[in-house]
């Protein structure tokens, strides 16, 4: 076992070695070795990084939005001349495609230099009193200490994600990334002491989540906490940050419908259908979760999207060919098997794939086949249980009526994808369909400068763009009397 790197935590600029002298194995899914080890933080030391982000935070905000946003031009500009590097270790942690990893180390220095372009469009407003000779002033404030918890499936980007924002704004930040995928995340406290961030700016934390997590939620030193994640640990934290009154934005849990009405370009839609249901193994909340394909073009439909899920290829995600590679562990990997058994029970049919992979260059790892459910009824658990994996259920639908109808039958209510050429129908959707984010005649996948927000059971807040950025900041206002 030898060999093995081991990770310490980052706490006010420094490396720190968890007092509780435990580790935590990070396993690679596609071979189940274990690639590093981190620490198993306590409650001692998340109180320890909170205090460190509260105590650099006073300093950090004082500096023009401006010269923040130069040091964090520097850390995005280290992310890309590290990218080979931090694409393999996220390979090895989380188990996606090289290329993949690739683009989502590019995603997450790009989504720290989007909330830098926002340093000198930080703008209150000045607006008139009802009495003389004063006038209003709104201005934004940050909030002070931020807690990012961040998800296993894209964990830099969501790290990058966060942390841009907050750090623009003027807050400072404890991350805590996911036991599984911390590894990432934790080379971005080498990066930032690198480009000269100031100690306690930046402390990531690695732990369990159910000790440290909560210390940080409950603390009264938090004032904003900023989380992905399931729709149940979501729940428990805005339960946990009430104490405080702590500002909360949650990105949660999805179960988004694909529609694909009569009049759509087919081809186009089996494209956008099969990259939203099996991109990163379908370990993405805004993935095509359910299928609903209007009974005029069914046939067609199928027969084109079966062929090409058939064709995917599974397996080694460092290879250029690869389509799709494991699940993140075993965990995961026994829920799919659930999942497909259920459905079967339930009445559906297996179109392809639906079980996991072994043997051979399977013979370690979580892997799973791409598979497709037919025969599927609305009222079926896996149309309404978030699989979070390669398996999708098609349904039929005959008008419009029928399917918002299904499409808005669900607790959740983060993404929607929409494939029609008729412009009513597209208003239709938009008036009808109860999602935070729609995608109409392509597949998932939101840009910065729109708005990342979910409806239901899906999360409060939302994120990026204008409109996230004002989640990191508070507003302060001063009525301003003055002689004649």
């Amino acid at each position: 076992m030898s060999g093995i790197k081991e990770y310490q935590l980052f706490i006010d600029g420094k490396w720190v070695t968890s007092t509780s002298g435990e580790t935590i194995d990070i396993i690679n899914p596609s071979t189940e070795e274990v690639v590093a080890r981190v620490q198993n933080g306590t409650v001692e030391e998340a109180h320890l990084a909170l205090q460190a982000a509260e105590k650099a935070q006073k300093e950090w905000k004082k500096l023009p939005a401006r010269s923040r946003a130069e040091l964090l031009y520097k850390l995005a500009d280290e992310i890309k001349a590290n990218s080979d590097f931090l694409a393999e270790l996220l390979v090895k942690e989380q188990g996606k495609l090289l290329k993949v990893a690739k683009g989502e180390v590019a995603v997450t220095a790009s989504f720290i230099e989007y909330a830098c372009e926002g340093a000198r469009r930080i703008e209150g407003d000045i607006v008139p009193s009802d009495n003389p000779n004063e006038q209003i002033w709104i201005q934004k404030i940050p909030r002070g200490v931020v807690v990012a918890i961040t998800a296993w499936n894209f964990p830099l980007a969501l790290a990058g994600r966060k942390l841009g924002p907050a750090l623009v704004a003027g807050n400072t930040i404890v991350i805590k990334p996911t036991s599984e995928t911390p590894l990432a995340t934790l080379e971005l406290g080498n990066l930032a002491k690198k480009v000269g961030i100031p100690d306690g700016v930046i402390n990531i934390l690695t732990g369990p989540g159910r000790a440290m997590g909560n210390a940080l939620v409950e603390s009264p030193i938090t004032k904003m906490v900023t989380m992905t994640g399931s729709t149940p640990v979501g729940q428990s934290i805005a339960r946990a940050a009430a104490q405080n009154l702590t500002h909360v934005q949650l990105e949660l849990g999805g179960k988004a419908p694909f529609i694909v009405f009569e009049d759509a370009d087919i081809d186009a839609a089996v494209d956008a259908a099969l990259h939203s249901r099996f991109d990163n193994c379908g370990q993405v909340c805004t993935c095509n979760e359910r299928m609903y394909v209007h009974e005029g073009i069914y046939d067609a439909f199928m027969e084109k999207f079966i062929a090409k899920t058939k064709a995917i290829k599974v397996g080694d995600p460092m290879l250029e060919d690869t389509d799709m590679g494991p699940k993140v562990n075993a965990s995961e990997l026994k829920h799919m098997e659930h999942l497909v058994a259920v459905s079967l029970e339930e009445g559906a049919t297996l179109a392809t794939g639906g079980k996991k992979l072994e043997g051979g260059a399977f013979e370690k790892g979580f892997w799973f086949e791409p598979t497709v459910l037919t025969n599927v009824t609305q009222n079926m658990t896996i149309v309404h249980e978030e699989s979070f994996g390669p398996i999708l259920p098609v349904l039929k639908f005959k008008t419009f009526e029928e399917v918002v109808g299904y499409a808005n039958d669900c607790e959740y209510g983060l993404a929607a994808m929409v494939f029609t050429n008729d412009m009513n129908t597209i208003m239709k959707c938009n008036d009808e369909l109860e999602y935070g984010e729609i995608y109409v005649n392509r597949g998932h996948g939101e840009q910065h400068q729109g708005f990342h927000n979910g409806y239901k059971l899906s999360g409060s807040g939302g994120e990026d763009g204008k409109y996230g950025f004002e989640q990191y900041m508070e507003k302060k206002t001063f009525y301003i009397r003055h002689k004649a």
